[in-house]
């Protein structure tokens, strides 16, 4: 086996996903301390703690980039030069970004707490429900996947998938206040779009129909493949939506549907509109 199985220097190549493992619970405290922090955690510490434990996290997921960003150009014959400096830019970027992404994670947790009457307490989302942790991650997850730490950012929503069912990839694009209700099976693919205030329930797919493949018979990356969901949308628990197809902006997609086609706004889709063969198209 020709495969690299370690560093020049004799030490691990490849990311490590109980690393990145503890460097998410770490961020994830940092980012709600009171709520996510240690049990022991006062108030007149929480400061010191988020800036503690915001360098150690930070610190550690440098080294880790630096495996992912080795591990490529290794895997690409590329000089090494250069690596170090460009992963230290990549996660200082991904520091300053971590406000934005608190922001967008209280938009989250709101519209589970608004958008279930069981919600007593935004205290209990964060603590208890699957689908705010499997956001977590993602948020988390998608800005490592957009600043080019593609397995830095898969790890991560592959932990989260592991502890809540929800797979989501860190390609997808989520706009803020979505919730995801119950959450067991829930599958988002790589090039999905979803917009605002979108509420999706368990055991719902938005997956490809198909997987374009070249000459060669290899299958083509980074295809737009799956569904473009607008804002407002709710998708009941085993809904399948597969393709490159729009879910019009207000639609409300009924528990089972299998959906192959784009419908328009305002669409109330149900199994029973589709052996009628109605899907809102002609409205």
């Amino acid at each position: 086996c020709n495969r690299r199985v370690s560093g020049e220097h004799g030490g691990r190549e490849l990311p490590s996903r109980a690393a990145m493992g503890e460097i998410l619970e770490a961020l994830s405290g940092a980012l709600f301390p009171m709520r996510l922090g240690p049990v022991d955690l006062r108030e007149e510490s929480e400061d010191f703690y988020v800036g503690h434990t915001l360098d150690v996290a930070l610190n550690a997921l440098l080294a880790q980039a630096r495996l992912e960003l080795r591990y490529v150009a290794h895997q690409q014959g590329a000089d090494l030069k250069g690596i170090d400096a460009h992963a230290l830019e990549l996660i200082q970027g991904f520091a300053t970004a971590l406000p934005a992404i608190r922001l967008l994670l209280d938009t989250d947790v709101l519209a589970a707490y608004h958008g279930d009457p069981a919600a007593r307490s935004v205290d209990e989302v964060l603590l208890c429900y699957p689908g705010i942790l499997a956001v977590i991650h993602h948020r988390l997850a998608h800005h490592l996947y957009r600043a080019g730490l593609p397995l830095l950012a898969r790890i991560s929503s592959e932990i989260a998938h592991s502890a809540t069912g929800i797979d989501i990839h860190p390609g997808a694009q989520i706009g803020p206040s979505f919730f995801i209700d119950h959450g067991t099976g829930v599958v988002i693919g790589e090039t999905a779009i979803i917009g605002e205030r979108v509420r999706i329930y368990q055991a719902v797919t938005l997956g490809a129909k198909r997987f374009p493949a070249d000459e060669d018979g290899q299958l083509q990356k980074g295809h737009p493949r799956h569904p473009i969901v607008e804002n407002d949308v709710v998708i009941y628990a085993g809904a399948t939506i597969l393709g490159r197809i729009t879910i019009g902006q207000g639609s409300t997609i009924g528990g089972n549907v299998w959906l192959t086609r784009s419908v328009p706004a305002g669409c109330n889709l149900t199994q029973a509109n589709l052996l009628q063969q109605d899907d809102c198209s002609k409205k």
